[in-house]
């Protein structure tokens, strides 16, 4: 296929340059990032689209997407799909494909799970919304960037699906930093812990696959100084982009704000900007029970 891809970062980066080392022919544009290998450099966002039969995007927020809809879509080709994988307010999301498919395109939203790593070996999980063709049209390119691709309904499920799983994720991360704390305080040795609760019902991924207690279990950011798999800035973001949909939606969700709320002082007022989100469990090691 002839790809364009606009947002070359940390993510897009590796993602495009999967795509390129599969054969396909990509044009890329970023306003920073350098070509990842095998990607031509395009002047423009909007050059990037022209000609392309599949336009994929990944960028910061909702506010860039929709900045960067209006200048490709003029550009796309009738008939190509925009599919946009950034993680992004669900209302943007839906904006940006109304856009698109006025134009005659398809259009996904299509966020990712798997963070960096899995951009580089191409294991991300795609959560998508928009139309069955749309989706079929790059289920290819889906299965050379990840190992799994679910199509959840119409535009912006696949935003409210990431958003939903991250948001069980950071409750869950903080539940677990908790109680391995607790367990410091109680004499518990932490292999222990881990031997238990990793066999027992309060296993999770965030204890199995992602432990945040270094030597325990799988390796993780934990073992390497908690430099990010997943920054803290990033699941903060991700909580709040949770509790702008929960307040569109009159949905309660105590616990997902009581989460968002702990990793904005975690990340703003304290030193866990820069840190995997997993760094939660040095910090609460060194709290004491509020007076």
């Amino acid at each position: 296929m002839k790809i364009g891809f606009i947002g070359l970062g940390n993510m897009g980066g590796p993602m495009a340059a999967n795509l390129a080392k599969a054969g396909h022919e990509v044009a890329g544009f970023d306003l920073t990032a350098p070509m990842p290998d095998g990607v031509g450099k395009a002047a423009s966002a909007a050059e990037a689209a022209a000609g392309a039969e599949v336009v994929i995007t990944m960028l910061p927020n909702g506010a860039i997407l929709r900045a960067v809809a209006a200048e490709i879509v003029p550009a796309m080709q009738p008939g190509a799909v925009f599919c946009d994988c950034s993680t992004v307010d669900v209302e943007s999301a839906r904006a940006a494909a109304v856009q698109a498919q006025a134009a005659g395109l398809g259009a996904l939203d299509a966020p990712v799970s798997g963070g960096v790593g899995g951009a580089t070996a191409g294991t991300l999980t795609f959560m998508v919304g928009g139309s069955a063709e749309a989706f079929d049209t790059v289920k290819p390119l889906f299965d050379i960037m990840g190992q799994k691709a679910v199509h959840c309904g119409v535009s912006g499920a696949g935003q409210a699906a990431k958003i939903c799983n991250n948001m069980i994720l950071g409750v869950t991360m903080i539940a677990t930093c908790e109680a391995f704390a607790l367990a410091d305080k109680l004499g518990l040795d932490r292999q222990k812990m881990f031997d238990v609760v990793s066999t027992s019902s309060g296993y999770s991924w965030s204890m199995n696959a992602y432990c945040p207690a270094p030597g325990v279990g799988p390796q993780s950011p934990a073992d390497n100084g908690y430099k990010p798999g997943f920054a803290a800035e990033l699941m903060l973001k991700d909580l709040r982009l949770s509790q702008q949909a929960a307040e569109a939606a009159d949905a309660d969700t105590p616990m997902g704000e009581l989460a968002a709320a702990l990793y904005a002082r975690f990340v703003e007022d304290e030193d866990g900007k820069g840190r995997d989100f997993s760094a939660m469990l040095p910090r609460f090691k060194k709290r004491h029970r509020p007076g």
